[in-house]
């Protein structure tokens, strides 16, 4: 089969999408498939302007004036049986273009959906950002075959959606980085702490992630200093992912506990991946979720998973997980003593409690295999093609 994938532009320095994107070429390439990535190539972007709003602007000339033009010159040159697939429904404004050719919007979380309607109160968005949203709304609703990454995000989608649509499948994500349980965890701490200069001898609590509003960095933080004040246990918590912005760093700088609060910004991912077996468990509140990656991560490397009571964390999580209920707004202090103890409890588990928790993680994490998904993929790209595998044919021509 000849498949195109639509990605982002490199310009906008996103990260996860462009790996996602990676990660279903290579696989579909991998199964025989004649692969083509297309995205937008930096023009007007790339002229030097400081004015940072210009440059938004000008990416979206690119975007959504200049690229348009380039793929409907290409489309002429492709035979009809092309699959043309969006990897992140982000990308709707450019479904119109092949809407009335096989394809495929892959979709992942719509937050961003979601908040230019007014259905987040913690994620308020502008007038500007309402109809960009908005404009990439009807794109996508135009779109006829949609795979998401969880059933959360397929009942957003169809929320969305004006009418329901011919095929719309769910294929969970799978691991594309290798996570194991420590053979040692004592000396894996001991390492960690050679390198990050912390003693992390007695283990620890970590979270990873960004600083977006739904990852709740500062209910992570809120939680910790509850469960200290309770607590004889002198833990630290490490979070990974970005340096913290303006206002989780002065969270951290108030905090009375501000001296065993380390954030730990651009490591590799074989430290993270050290981080989480090392870890006495995994704190992941998030408020909202696509996926929730963190979470099957933290399982594959036998590390107690704590997570929010709500799809999709739940539903990544399934009977593996403990779980707090959601944080909301003016019920800060309730829930911090929710999270405190479980938190609390999880940390007095017996070795044979804990190996329980660790073992029913292993074993969900094996419905999160990257070959089961792409397999899944494929099968779905298939039937939307239309047509039998014609592996090995000659590479077609942009």
């Amino acid at each position: 089969m000849k498949i195109v994938f639509f990605t982002h532009p490199n310009f906008l320095g996103h990260q996860s999408m462009p790996r996602y994107a990676n990660w279903l070429a290579r696989g579909m390439k991998g199964r025989g498939h004649q692969v083509n990535l297309w995205s937008p190539k930096g023009f007007f972007s790339a002229l030097p302007v400081s004015n940072k709003s210009l440059k938004k602007w000008l990416g979206y000339l690119d975007q959504y004036v200049i690229f348009p033009m380039q793929v409907k010159t290409r489309l002429r040159r492709l035979p009809p049986d092309t699959l043309f697939v969006f990897t992140d429904h982000a990308l709707g404004p450019w479904v119109p273009l092949v809407k009335d050719r096989p394809h495929i919007v892959h979709c992942h979380d719509f937050l961003a959906q979601r908040s230019a309607i007014g259905e987040i109160p913690e994620n308020v968005t502008g007038q500007t950002g309402k109809i960009y949203q908005s404009y990439i709304r009807r794109g996508y609703s135009l779109g006829r075959n949609f795979i998401s990454i969880s059933y959360k995000t397929q009942a957003d989608l169809h929320r969305m959606l004006y009418e329901s649509p011919p095929l719309s499948e769910v294929v969970y994500n799978g691991l594309t980085r290798k996570f194991t349980p420590a053979d040692d965890v004592f000396l894996l701490r001991e390492e960690l702490s050679r390198e990050t200069g912390i003693d992390l001898s007695a283990g620890f609590i970590l979270h990873v992630g960004g600083n977006l509003w739904y990852k709740n960095k500062v209910g992570v933080i809120a939680a910790y200093e509850e469960w200290r004040n309770r607590s004889k246990q002198l833990l630290p918590l490490l979070l990974i992912g970005e340096s913290p912005d303006d206002a989780i760093g002065a969270r951290i700088n108030s905090s009375q506990y501000k001296t065993d609060i380390h954030p730990l910004a651009k490591m590799p991912d074989d430290f993270a991946n050290k981080a989480y077996s090392a870890a006495s468990l995994f704190l992941f509140p998030s408020l909202a979720e696509g996926f929730g990656w963190p979470i099957v991560e933290a399982m594959a490397s036998g590390c107690p998973v704590i997570t929010t009571d709500e799809a999709p964390m739940n539903e990544v999580g399934g009977q593996a997980a403990l779980y707090v209920s959601k944080m909301q707004m003016g019920d800060e202090l309730r829930w911090r003593k929710e999270c405190a103890s479980v938190i609390d409890r999880t940390l007095q588990l017996s070795e044979e409690q804990r190996a329980k928790v660790v073992s029913r993680g292993l074993e969900n994490v094996s419905r999160f295999s990257s070959e089961l998904a792409l397999d899944k993929v494929e099968q779905v790209y298939m039937r939307v093609g239309s047509c039998i595998s014609l592996r090995r044919e000659p590479e077609f021509q942009n």
